[in-house]
């Protein structure tokens, strides 16, 4: 199963992208959207599910939840937008990946036998940070991140 992962587009769904998370079995998306036309082009590559970013305030984004739980082969993922919300102890509820944007900086973290994860901004440049979306590759168990960045 590989799934793409996309955070804080804040509007802006760059060509690059939609290509890197062509072939995806499932997308998910860790909020900062912008807007319901990003949800409507990623939802033409795979099924996808959605968090609410700080950023996602007006009507479209009522129903978009601030955080779930999925359950990928034998792997529990948690999404939220930002990390520093986070109000659970993932180890303790058997959370194998936590996936979170916000920081608009790429993650790649162990603790506590929990990875923790963030593929960085796809949408404007912050700073001097990368553009980049990240694949996480689940077989069975096991799981593999893998970090794209886009060249724009």
């Amino acid at each position: 199963m590989k799934i793409g992962l996309i955070a804080d587009t804040h509007n802006l769904l760059r060509p690059e992208a939609l290509a890197a998370l062509h072939g995806c079995d499932h997308l998910i998306h860790a909020g900062d959207i912008g807007g319901p036309q990003i949800l409507a082009e990623l939802e033409k590559i795979a099924p996808l599910s959605v968090v609410r970013g700080n950023n996602d305030q007006d009507t479209w984004a009522d129903t978009i939840p601030e955080d779930l739980t999925l359950r990928v082969e034998g792997v529990t993922l948690y999404v939220l937008h930002d990390l520093k919300q986070l109000g659970i102890d993932p180890k303790a509820l058997g959370i194998d990946v936590v996936i979170a944007g916000h920081s608009h900086k790429p993650l790649q973290e162990s603790r506590d036998g929990v990875l923790y994860l963030n593929p960085g901004s796809a949408g404007p440049r912050r700073f001097k940070l990368p553009i980049s979306v990240a694949l996480l590759h689940i077989d069975g168990d096991a799981v593999r991140f893998e970090l794209i960045a886009l060249q724009v």
